[in-house]
């Protein structure tokens, strides 16, 4: 039947009935699902003032799929009392019937059975009584025929025995309203220019409007998760005071790269299975020359106290060009930018932007990923305001208890692993890295010597898995995202 007959046909017992109508009772009437009677209820209910309809709850106990085998064949303790022939059976085969262990157990409580042990054969089982009445059937029979007269012992035992169930039914009790009628007239939900020129609109009902109704959303794009944290960190950097570093080249020559930072030509981070070479252009010939020989006599020979790492520095190898293997090359040229002005002013530099390394794919590890640094060059810095000012940017994330582990860099020493303990895991683990610049690296740059750098770094891509509950990164970047996670991830606060 059609919502429609069905909506009709609810009007029509209306009209007959005196004060109202249940929906269940409708439904039964009409041999439909109780759902299409809802729905039809529903419709009549949006005609306007054309019936009234209250919401009812009400519970009754329902056989389960269970309750209703045993109702229609007996129960397992009354069908191991019938498989029991004069001669008994073993126990052994009592057990492979589909009913018998939960069945021997209950006939075993019940006393209608007995067990002899002592037989050759094994176990035998015996009927201890001449006949057994299968009162469970008998309580499920009463049920099932909508007598529900059974004591409350009864019903939380065949409860407990998962045969029965408490459902509570959601149901209508409908009756007529004040235009009420049983011809069901299309309200209109759209003031035509036909209907005004006609004048039609003067015989037509009306939908009423819904003023409070949320119109369709408009489409629009989505902020990636790591746009959202993104924000959030480049506001805390803004916050504290930092200017932002142009971080747009991702392609950088081996020297901005490694060699201003003092990382020797042989270390394996330069080799190809952990960096990205171009081959075209392979390698870059603009220089700051008399910067690019204090850098190869450092490296080569030593000084500004220092003995260097003495090996032949080839210009050949600072040419090559690579994908950045991280930010902190864009951190050595605004660096270099601001030794050469006139007079050093102490500076606060933070970037946050895409690197680059040749990893093997996992759920933790990508071949790009992003890094977000912060840089401060003043005069007379120490360790201490290096872990001051962690504690504060941690803090402005949410973070407060942290942990420094001494560690070792190429570019920077003292070094410090930063380390939080994260509630969730009941652990320490690790949030970023930090440390001093080096003099190899600063000195060179033309920077005075009582200037020093502080600086730390840590990813983008792991607080934004922590903070979305996201287990592999591969769902986080690249081909595998699922563009409805996009849409709803929620603003991320970071903190909160």
């Amino acid at each position: 039947m059609a919502d429609a007959g069905v909506a009709e046909a609810l009007l029509r017992r209306l009209e007959e009935a005196d004060g109202g109508v249940d929906s269940v009772a409708e439904a039964g009437r009409l041999g439909l699902d109780h759902q299409a009677v809802v729905g039809a209820v529903k419709s009549l209910l949006a005609l306007g003032d054309v019936i009234a309809a209250e919401m009812r709850s009400s519970k009754h106990w329902e056989l389960t799929g269970e309750g209703k085998e045993i109702a229609e064949q007996g129960s397992h303790e009354a069908r191991v009392f019938a498989s029991l022939p004069p001669e008994g059976l073993a126990q052994s085969e009592l057990m492979k019937l589909s009913f018998g262990k939960v069945g021997f157990s209950k006939a075993m409580s019940n006393k209608w059975i007995k067990v002899d042990k002592t037989h050759e054969g094994g176990p035998r089982v015996f009927r201890a009584v001449e006949a057994a009445v299968d009162q469970v059937r008998q309580k499920l029979l009463l049920v099932q025929g909508g007598e529900e007269q059974l004591e409350e012992k009864d019903k939380n035992e065949l409860k407990k025995r998962k045969l029965l169930s408490e459902v509570t039914v959601k149901s209508y009790w409908i009756s007529k309203g004040g235009s009420f009628s049983t011809t069901i007239t299309k309200q209109e939900t759209e003031l035509t220019p036909e209907m005004i020129s006609s004048g039609s609109w003067k015989e037509k009902k009306f939908k009423p409007y819904n003023f409070d109704a949320l119109g369709v959303a408009p489409e629009s794009g989505h902020l990636h998760p790591l746009l959202k944290v993104r924000t959030q960190f480049r506001q805390i950097f803004l916050e504290m005071g930092f200017t932002e570093m142009p971080t747009n080249n991702f392609i950088e020559s081996s020297f901005w790269n490694f060699d201003s930072l003092f990382q020797p030509q042989q270390h394996p981070a330069r080799d190809q299975h952990d960096t990205f070479f171009l081959s075209d252009p392979a390698i870059s010939t603009d220089f700051p020359p008399q910067y690019l020989e204090r850098v190869r006599k450092v490296h080569s020979e030593g000084g500004y106290g220092s003995q260097g790492y003495k090996y032949d520095w080839k210009i050949e190898e600072a040419q090559k060009n690579i994908l950045r293997t991280h930010t902190t090359a864009v951190s050595a040229r605004m660096l270099y930018k601001l030794a050469q002005q006139d007079e050093f002013k102490p500076v606060k530099y933070f970037s946050i932007d895409r690197v680059f390394r040749n990893e093997t794919l996992d759920a933790t590890h990508l071949a790009e990923f992003h890094q977000i640094e912060g840089v401060v060059a003043d005069r007379g810095l120490t360790l201490g305001d290096l872990m001051g000012i962690l504690h504060e940017f941690f803090r402005k994330l949410g973070i407060t208890k942290l942990r420094f582990k001494p560690a070792y860099n190429p570019y920077t020493e003292p070094s410090m692993e930063v380390f939080s303990y994260h509630e969730g895991l009941k652990k320490w683990v690790e949030v970023g890295n930090s440390g001093v610049f080096r003099p190899e690296m600063l000195l060179p740059m033309g920077l005075p010597e009582d200037v020093s750098v502080i600086a730390w770094g840590l990813s983008l891509e792991r607080p934004t898995m922590i903070k979305y509950g996201i287990n592999n990164i591969r769902e986080l970047v690249g081909h595998k995202v699922n563009l409805q996670m996009v849409y709803d991830s929620p603003i991320c606060r970071l903190g909160s």
